[in-house]
């Protein structure tokens, strides 16, 4: 999404959020519901079937919701941006998308908080097609080149301007170009669309079986995130307008309670076990055993407890302001843009 159509969207939206979050679940379009008669309550994802959502519909799958006495109806947008404007207008209750929109959207006067941590990594890799291998070996060869990116405004352009700056690269000379995941990335590398393209799995063990490309940089593990943006980064988390968490805690402490079981059960299964509990279409384009394989190599992204790692929002902090200028020069709260009470009293 472009800056312009986003800061309008969200102008707008702040008009009419008042009272609108509670009557989400029934303006909510079609989407993965539980059927289970109870509570219902919306979230939109951004990107359903990718890895770095999976406690999502993992937790479906589950019947955890179910547990909780709620009806969880998942929707999928392919960028967390926009499933973010469509919870400022009412249209969800909650997102399944990165922390760090906490930060940008309290730098447009929006006030939003993460209710519990699912991933400790952002579990992204810089894929590049495999004609520009003997070309770009870093983030300090992108000047000019064609970048994908999920959409505009998304963490994953975030993170892309930022490896650009930390490399010595301009941002303003890299075109970042918006191409979601899954086949739509593939075949942009495949097509020379662009040049490289941030992207997470099963996206990426499907281009590298196909051929489709090499990898440039990894941050699916504590070390390789730390290498290159200095720390850890939060990631996947569950977030909602600050205000329907204050009128509707009662709701969000049983999301929290699905969660943190969810996340439970992640660390005492394998990737065999996950594939075994998904759906089909989830692994179609890389298969079962390769979506199993790339869970088992990223396992380690997955927050065992839910809590928020103290040392993280500040790392996210510092990607924001360095460049994006809804943040850069913004007095944030960085205690506001998360609570781990709901997972407290979920342990």
């Amino acid at each position: 999404m472009h800056k312009k159509k986003w800061l309008a969207v969200v102008a707008a939206a702040a008009l009419t959020v008042t009272g609108c979050a509670s009557t989400a679940s029934q303006n909510a379009g079609t989407g993965s519901g539980g059927g289970g008669g109870g509570t219902p309550v919306s979230i939109m994802v951004g990107g359903l079937n990718k890895q770095i959502y999976l406690p999502f519909m993992l937790a479906q799958r589950l019947g955890y919701y179910q547990r909780q006495g709620l009806d969880v109806t998942l929707q999928d947008e392919g960028a967390g941006v926009d499933a973010t404007t469509n919870m400022v207008a009412g249209k969800v209750d909650g997102v399944g998308g990165f922390y760090d929109h906490t930060i940008a959207m309290q730098g447009l006067g929006q006030s939003m908080e993460s209710v519990v941590s699912m991933l400790t990594t952002p579990g992204e890799v810089e894929l590049c097609r495999n004609e520009v291998k003997g070309q770009i070996h870093s983030p300090a060869d992108w000047a000019g080149r064609n970048l994908g990116v999920t959409d505009l405004g998304s963490s994953t352009d975030f993170l892309t301007q930022y490896l650009a700056q930390k490399n010595g690269t301009d941002p303003s000379k890299i075109h970042r170009v918006g191409v979601q995941s899954g086949s739509t990335l593939i075949g942009a590398l495949q097509h020379g669309n662009v040049d490289c393209a941030m992207t997470t799995e099963p996206t990426v063990s499907t281009a590298l079986a196909q051929g489709a490309a090499y990898i440039l940089l990894d941050m699916r593990t504590a070390q390789g995130t730390a290498e290159q943006l200095g720390g850890q980064y939060p990631a996947t988390s569950l977030y909602l307008t600050t205000s329907y968490v204050d009128s509707h805690p009662d709701i969000v402490q049983k999301l929290v309670n699905a969660y943190v079981d969810t996340l439970k059960w992640i660390q005492a299964h394998n990737g065999a076990q996950v594939a075994d509990v998904m759906p089909a279409d989830y692994y179609a384009g890389s298969g079962k055993d390769a979506y199993a394989k790339a869970f088992d190599n990223e396992k380690g992204i997955y927050n065992p407890t839910g809590l928020m790692p103290p040392n993280g929002p500040p790392t996210n902090l510092a990607v924001l302001q360095a460049f994006n200028p809804d943040v850069k020069g913004k007095n944030i709260d960085l205690s506001k843009t998360y609570t781990d009470k709901f997972v407290q009293a979920a342990k």
